[in-house]
């Protein structure tokens, strides 16, 4: 995008929602100093993902996967950086639109032969022997 941070390039997501904004000089403690100016641009993004993740959206349910492993804040900053890749497209691509892909997007993606086979591996891994066999529908 051509912002820079201290002589590097960085994306529009890092750029927008990264700590940028700290001043140069470190003190003697090496804690750093950040500039109020941008504690804004910093917040807006989280706060858009804290409201996504409340919705039945794809958000909402990145926001819900990725808790569940990871926690609170870092599924926050993961939906927050979506949020800013999904804008810098419809920004930069004047013929983009954007088009929900809906909350059970995973699911409906969702291949049960590989998902059996990972978890067989997983079982085998652990010490067990598996043996499967379909149930009856």
């Amino acid at each position: 995008m051509g912002a820079s941070t201290r002589g590097r390039r960085c994306s529009f997501a890092a750029c927008a929602a990264a700590p940028a904004g700290t001043d140069d000089g470190a003190s003697a403690s090496g804690r750093v100093r950040r500039l109020p100016v941008r504690r804004n641009r910093r917040q807006v993004p989280r706060h858009a993902a804290n409201a996504a993740a409340r919705t039945d959206t794809f958000l909402g349910a990145r926001y819900r996967r990725i808790v569940k492993r990871r926690g609170h804040a870092k599924a926050l900053v993961a939906v927050a950086r979506s949020i800013l890749v999904i804008a810098w497209h419809l920004i930069n691509e004047p013929e983009a639109s954007y088009q929900e892909l809906g909350s059970d997007w995973h699911q409906r993606h969702l291949i049960p032969a590989r998902k059996t086979r990972d978890l067989v591996r997983q079982l085998q891994a652990l010490g067990h022997q598996v043996t499967l066999k379909p149930t009856a529908a």
